[in-house]
């Protein structure tokens, strides 16, 4: 049977598999949709069973397909380690490196000059400020925020860089609504978040409390945030060097709310094996050296 597989069918399944989309698996794979699609197709057909059923709105994995899933993943893992493992021989660094991190100016250059240093290196970054879960998988690495404690997962986390941060607002919105003197009453105040608030991430505060806080205006990005700070539209929690210039010349007033935001942290979350990628190892040390350099 294995010699009438192609093993690009059963990667692009994977692919599919863990995306339920054809065209985010073929971003990923830098394949063109119809080709991903025909993979699938042609081992479907090969294998005289349906793997995954398909909708207008949806695809859910069918009970063959979640089995086929389940037993070839750590086989390409291992054909992929091995591989990996192989590539070290030579002498540099070389392969497919997929990272997933924020749009900042000093990881544009770290990431740049990385690939300078190691021109074998085939680079594909995609730019997100908190990636879901279910992309993690198609990566090597990702960089991404978060507030308090992490949740458990399958992925080594390694703090990069943290910032204290700190409760502001603009003297306008302070007009507006009475200055919160508390967790309770900062709850109850229009507040700027992030996006991720919509999956269920409150505000976050040491030591082992949180929020839920009420929002009109939900971003994505730190800017963003500040500026609609300034504006007063509402109460924001950013990184206290970020903003320290906007409360000295009070543009910006520190909340005190007695207790203190969990600090802003940028981890590098990569796979729980046993050891990890030569590229993943290297490329870390690379950023923390550059890091210390800031």
């Amino acid at each position: 049977m294995i010699e009438k597989v192609d093993m690009q069918w059963l990667l692009s399944f994977q692919t599919v598999y863990e995306q339920l989309s054809f065209k985010l698996a073929a971003e990923q794979l830098q394949l063109p949709t119809s080709n991903v699609s025909r993979h699938v197709a042609l081992l479907e057909k090969q294998l005289s069973l349906r793997l995954l059923e398909r909708t207008t709105r949806k695809m859910i994995p069918t009970t063959a397909g979640k089995q086929l899933y389940l037993s070839i993943t750590p086989l390409t893992q291992a054909v992929n380690d091995a591989l990996e493992d192989i590539s070290l021989a030579g002498d540099s660094l070389s392969g497919h490196f997929k990272i997933v991190l924020p749009d900042l100016p000093f990881l544009a250059d770290i990431i740049a000059d990385f690939c300078h240093k190691h021109p074998r290196i085939q680079l594909s970054c995609d730019t997100q400020l908190n990636p879901t879960e279910g992309l993690l998988d198609g990566f090597d690495l990702v960089l991404r925020f978060g507030r308090g404690a992490l949740e458990d997962s399958g992925w080594v986390a390694k703090e990069i860089l943290r910032w204290p941060s700190s409760v502001v607002a603009a003297p306008q919105l302070l007009k507006q609504y009475p200055l919160p003197r508390s967790l309770s009453e900062l709850s109850k105040a229009p507040c700027i978040t992030s996006l991720s608030v919509l999956q269920g991430m409150p505000w976050r505060f040491k030591p082992n409390q949180s929020i839920q806080v009420q929002s009109n205006v939900k971003v994505n990005s730190g800017n963003i945030a500040k500026a609609a700070a300034l504006k007063g539209l509402g109460f924001a929690i950013l990184p206290t060097h970020a903003c320290q210039a906007d409360i000295d010349n009070g543009s910006l007033i520190k909340i005190n709310v007695n207790s203190e935001p969990e600090d802003l942290v940028l981890y590098a979350f990569y796979s729980g094996r046993k050891y990890p990628l030569e590229k993943v190892k290297t490329f870390l040390e690379h950023l923390q050296h550059r890091i210390s350099d800031l």
